[in-house]
């Protein structure tokens, strides 16, 4: 058997500046960080002809054509397996369409599985450039690429995406005591909404296609802020982070009217006046998890529990996506 783990990730500034009808233009930057929350994929031989995958659904199937689940169908495509005698299941601590980047630690921790199964290393780079050509190119999902390369690298990561499509990953220069307090201070409270991210992400790419000037002009300064967002990061202003957090939601908010809703905004509002800094919701929007900045976090988390919120508590990941088990 073959157990791989992909972290989950929250993007820390400058989300949304990684859509191809973006960068492709203007580049794009922004900065993530993996979280100790994973997707874990296992590979199993069994002594029987079907390819047998496991999600929410149950699939049986004696041909990867007549697979429905599309990633694990252009995975298995893309690396060269037939699909022959396997088991393939899938299970992850947080659910999908939550804004923590599901899908991308699926397919990559899909794709390095199927790579140990044939015995063959990969690069994270090649593994996320091979994530996002699955679900940009082949499967025509509107969305960007930090959740594959960060799902891949793993810990606090520079994202550069450039006007060729290619990628530039760099670790932020963090002091471990900036780390420690960031750990510490970023809380994460689920909404207990779920939605798709391409729904959301459908109206950002057809106006950036359409090359609206409100939506270019927005993630001009998203992608100013989350550069303002490293350098405070770096520096270990922290406090100033969490204000930067918070002029990220206010411009998050207009880019779609599917963004927030007045219960969301509800929440957000209620954690300003209970020890957060700022704050914005984790992923395209429309539901997920809230993510604060908190220089009084035991009051926050008391008004959150309260207000009936689930935090959810987290550590960094410094190893992305990798083998647990073979």
């Amino acid at each position: 058997m073959i157990i791989v783990r992909s972290p989950l990730r929250i993007t820390l500034g400058g989300g949304g500046t990684d859509l191809p009808s973006y960068y492709r233009d203007h580049e794009g930057f922004l900065i993530a960080a993996a979280i100790d929350k994973y997707v874990y994929i296992t590979i199993h031989q069994t002594f029987i002809e079907e390819l047998i995958v496991k999600y929410s659904t149950l699939e049986r199937v004696m041909t990867l054509d007549d697979l429905k689940h599309p990633i694990v169908r252009e995975a298995f495509k893309l690396v060269g397996l037939p699909g022959r005698g396997l088991e393939v299941t899938s299970m992850a601590d947080i659910p999908a369409g939550t804004g923590l980047g599901s899908s991308g630690s699926f397919t990559t921790a899909l794709l390095k599985a199927l790579y140990a199964h044939n015995k063959h290393l990969i690069h994270p780079h090649e593994l996320a450039e091979q994530a996002c050509e699955i679900e940009i190119d082949r499967l025509r999902e509107p969305i960007g690429k930090q959740d594959q390369y960060i799902a891949a690298y793993g810990g606090v990561t520079c994202l550069q995406f450039n006007r060729d499509d290619t990628v530039n990953a760099w670790p932020a220069k963090l002091a471990a005591e900036t780390v420690y307090n960031l750990e510490d201070n970023l809380l994460l409270f689920f909404t207990g909404y779920s939605r798709a991210a391409s729904s959301i992400l459908q109206e950002q790419d057809s106006k950036t296609k359409q090359q609206d000037s409100d939506m270019i002009h927005n993630l001009h300064y998203v992608k100013e802020l989350g550069q303002r967002s490293l350098k405070l990061l770096e520096d270990g202003q922290l406090s100033q982070f969490g204000r930067v957090m918070h002029e990220h939601w206010e411009h998050k908010k207009r880019r779609s009217s599917g963004m927030s809703n007045p219960l969301i905004d509800e929440w957000y509002e209620l954690a300003i006046k209970n020890g957060a800094v700022g704050g914005k919701l984790i992923g395209a929007g429309g539901g997920g998890f809230l993510m604060f900045y908190a220089e009084d976090k035991t009051r926050l988390r008391h008004a959150m529990t309260e207000a009936g919120l689930s935090e959810v508590r987290f550590r960094f990941d410094f190893e992305g996506t990798k083998i647990i088990v073979s």
